[in-house]
């Protein structure tokens, strides 16, 4: 399923996700990425789906949300890979227009320093990029990139895009205990989202299931610390460390809005609950798909997940 939700999104309100790549074609492997370890990782722009179909998609998915009087602020381009991997991006942002509602993109920002990469971006509304470390060796540790990836050709890069996007650009930085939250890392790396000026900087901590499995949340106390540190170098800053809610948006379909949501979000049993009913169904077909191994079921901090088995069905 390309479009999903919408889901709600502490930076986007109710956010309509578009999945633009197959999972797992990614520039990076991050040890906490939500969608799982990338196998192999690739750097060349290639074609995925056709933005016709990724169109015609979109707007089905919002005339269901409409006959149900779902509301959708954002239509944000988020897949199970890099974005920017897709070489029809800026015609899918163009083509999205139509619906009339603005365009978002994150992106791990890894082939900024492509120009044309730039380019395509350039045609969005609000764009995330992250920035998880400022030097080479914790970059490595933390985001596992593709070998053949420079971080001093991906920080000019940024530079560059920053002075030219006329859109909301926000950085996201994610604070992993004992990797990137010493004092030195973080200072280094406020220091460089400062030189991009964006609109917002965002700290988060995992708080989903990790494809890493060691990887721990920073400790609340080196997030305060992060944050002041990060308030002395930037105008805002805002912490992603809370649950999101459970306003999922539910066409009545509560299989395909399962599988369609869980495939990029893992969704605590809460969120799961609360979907499935409001679809008019029940937790029998979560116990379904988990029999089929469609989903599964994973605890993480405490809380029981459900996540999109990729491969199946």
């Amino acid at each position: 399923m390309i479009a999903f939700g919408p889901v709600p999104s502490r930076r986007l309100g109710r956010s309509l996700g578009i999945n633009t790549i197959p999972a797992k074609s990614c520039t990076y492997s991050c040890r906490y990425c939500q969608v799982g370890r990338t196998l192999d990782t690739e750097i060349e722009p290639r074609a995925f789906y056709a933005p016709e179909r990724i169109v015609a998609e979109v707007e089905t998915r919002l005339a269901q949300l409409a006959a149900r009087g779902e509301e959708v602020d954002f239509l944000t381009i988020v897949p199970d890979g890099e974005p920017t991997l897709d070489v029809n991006l800026g015609r899918t942002i163009q083509a999205l227009r139509r619906f009339s509602r603005p365009v978002a993109v994150i992106t791990n920002a890894s082939l900024m320093a492509r120009e044309e990469v730039r380019a395509r971006l350039r045609l969005a509304d609000w764009v995330s990029v992250k920035v998880d470390a400022a030097t080479v060796d914790v970059w490595r540790r933390v985001d596992r990139p593709h070998p053949a990836l420079r971080l001093g050709a991906i920080q000019e890069g940024l530079r560059a895009f920053a002075e030219t996007f006329d859109g909301e650009l926000v950085a996201e930085t994610m604070l992993l205990d004992g990797i990137n939250d010493g004092q030195a890392e973080v200072e280094r790396t406020a220091d460089r989202i400062a030189e991009l000026a964006p609109r917002r900087a965002y700290l988060a901590i995992p708080t989903r299931p990790v494809a890493d499995a060691s990887v721990r949340p920073a400790t609340e106390a080196r997030v305060a610390r992060a944050y002041a540190l990060f308030c002395e170098r930037l105008d805002d800053v805002e912490l992603l460390i809370g649950y999101e809610g459970e306003a999922f948006g539910a066409t009545g379909d509560p299989e395909a809005d399962l599988l369609g949501a869980t495939a990029v979000h893992p969704m605590r049993e809460a969120q799961v609950r609360a979907l499935v009913a409001r679809d008019g169904g029940d937790m029998s077909v979560v116990e379904r798909l988990l029999r089929e191994g469609r989903l599964r079921r994973v605890e993480y901090e405490g809380h029981d997940f459900y996540v999109r088995t990729f491969g199946v069905g």
